[in-house]
């Protein structure tokens, strides 16, 4: 490889969520974390190249994302990674995903209104819809008769994708996302589709940005700050199909939100990133694939019964262990009180028996979480006195 995932990032100090932020979560410090998702690794050599290139010209003014290379840089990241030509003209910015989440949501929902998506689910979903007041409704994966029934209620007024799903991994193909759009159309329900994991599906599997499926009232929302590891620059966008939805939206976040100026650095970063970055991109998904497939192998080496499979997107190794009978309580002591780990139960995002293993760091790091996680598994199996 051209770029080095071995050699491990000290981030403590840096005001990480991952690390320095862990008591919040967890109740006290001194974890090794694989929890948030963000990477251990350092952004793309050209990515930070770009950032002291811009410090180093020592004016940071209002900017406004709609003048010099940011919108063509968006256009030829699509044209090139999803063989996906957008129109340019109908994007929009925002601070974070979540925050176009919120402000869409109050354009296309009342409180007590149903917003279906799929479930496990996002907990930043989840924190998102509810704390507007709107109903949070979930459906299984696999089940299109379910989520027919939801979006068939007469108050279900949002379809909230994720795709590629967090946290299970799955990429969504033609024929799922073409009947989602076909029933979204029927019962004439919007769609807001997540797309920040887009970068990261793996290879067999292919993403196709919902720009392709979108009728009737639509928006895309996404950030290149998933993929490149820089979430702390703040920064996203969005693609919003309704030329009169779009102008509200923008209205929304520039006069209501007072946001019209974006972070510099942000738009610096994507620019890089989109340019420059497809390199050091195919590397360090090839590193995580790599993290992954190791904990294939180890989980079902020690427990057969798991045969657990590598996700079809993404760095987060989402892991089925009712098969074992374990306790959640237990596996989360066991875990935090011996094996001084932090992993994430599966019960954030509405799935006790699960849990969320963030394996976006060095392979020493990945190893040392997988081990943890099966003796921390046998101890919270063993009977009483065994």
């Amino acid at each position: 490889m051209a770029y080095d995932f071995d050699t491990p990032v000290d981030r403590h100090g840096t005001w990480s969520v991952q690390w320095d932020g862990i008591a919040d979560r967890f109740g006290v410090d001194g974890l090794l974390p694989f929890t948030i998702s963000d990477m251990d690794f350092r952004s793309a050599p050209e990515v930070l190249a770009a950032l002291q290139e811009r410090l180093a010209h020592g004016v940071l003014g209002y900017t406004d994302w709609r003048l010099g290379d940011f919108r063509d840089a968006v256009r030829h990241w699509y044209a090139t990674r999803f063989d996906t030509e957008i129109d340019t003209g109908r994007m929009v910015y925002g601070p974070s995903v979540l925050s176009q989440l919120s402000q869409l949501l109050q354009m296309w929902t009342d409180e007590g209104d149903g917003v279906v998506t799929h479930t496990p689910t996002y907990d930043g979903f989840t924190k998102a819809v509810t704390g507007l007041g709107r109903d949070l409704r979930g459906c299984p994966p696999d089940d299109l008769m379910e989520l027919e029934r939801q979006l068939a209620r007469r108050d279900s007024k949002v379809l909230l994708l994720c795709s590629p799903h967090n946290p299970t991994g799955r990429v969504w193909t033609h024929d799922e996302l073409s009947r989602f759009a076909a029933l979204a159309e029927r019962y004439g329900t919007a769609v807001i589709s997540d797309e920040i994991h887009a970068d990261f599906v793996h290879e067999g599997h292919r993403h196709l940005p919902w720009t392709r499926y979108g009728a009737g009232r639509w928006a895309l929302i996404t950030s290149g700050s998933k993929a490149f590891n820089f979430p702390a620059l703040t920064g996203s966008y969005g693609i919003i199909g309704d030329p009169d939805d779009r102008a509200g939206y923008l209205r929304r976040m520039e006069t209501g939100e007072g946001l019209a100026s974006p972070a510099v650095l942000s738009l610096t970063a994507h620019i890089a990133a989109y340019r420059h970055g497809a390199d050091w991109l195919d590397e360090v998904r090839a590193y995580t694939a790599g993290n992954l497939s190791m904990v294939a192998d180890r989980l079902n080496t020690a427990f057969p019964e798991l045969a657990w499979a590598p996700p079809q997107a993404g760095y987060l190794a989402w892991i089925d262990l009712r098969p074992l009978a374990v306790d959640d309580a237990a596996l989360q002591r066991e875990l935090i009180e011996v094996e001084k780990v932090a992993i994430m139960p599966g019960a954030v995002y509405g799935a006790p028996g699960f849990v969320r293993l963030n394996v976006g760091c060095a392979r020493s790091k990945a190893e040392a979480g997988v081990e943890a996680l099966q003796r921390a598994v046998r101890s919270a199996r063993m009977p009483l006195g065994g």
